[in-house]
């Protein structure tokens, strides 16, 4: 390999650990100021086919990292009103009008409330951020649905995700 191609191996290297630094300071700010359980970027490899590839924890036991999602639990309806920047909310699980499918993945998860924001880039939908309260049920505030929906547009806006 050449000057020019250890280069090129060089400035990617460069640029992914700049994004990882950036993501996970984002998730483990969310973590803190939320005082949620679990912040997971989830990200989508393919079309409408993703995984959780970042996460900051409370507590190692809500690790969910490099879980895919449930099976179709994603699709084309779902990913158009995430693409027109729908935030997904859930303040109890329990009592939340969802199918029934997707409460039980979420109680798999041990989710007692959530909320989902688009990371939008140029191309569309690149992933999501979402927050989970694992003990308890909340109440999602208008400020701390800013401060998601900011947070997501800090990293849609990085050089070095909006590259990927």
């Amino acid at each position: 390999m050449g000057d020019k191609g250890l280069e090129e191996v060089f400035s990617r290297l460069s640029q992914n650990l700049s994004r990882d630094s950036l993501v996970q300071k984002t998730t483990d700010h969310l973590l803190n100021r939320l005082g949620c359980d679990r912040v997971v970027i989830y990200y989508f490899y393919a079309k409408w086919e993703g995984q959780v590839t970042f996460e900051s924890l409370s507590d190692q036991a809500y690790s969910i990292f490099g879980s895919q999602g449930s099976d179709d639990s994603f699709n084309q309806e779902y990913a158009g009103l995430y693409e027109a920047n729908r935030v997904g909310l859930v303040n109890n699980l329990e009592d939340a009008a969802i199918a029934d499918c997707h409460r039980d993945f979420l109680r798999n998860l041990k989710v007692k409330a959530n909320l989902v924001v688009p990371i939008l880039v140029k191309r569309g939908l690149w992933g999501l951020l979402i927050a989970h309260h694992c003990q308890k049920s909340h109440v999602w505030t208008e400020a701390e649905i800013k401060l998601m929906q900011q947070s997501a547009e800090q990293l849609a806006g990085s050089d070095s995700i909006s590259s990927n």
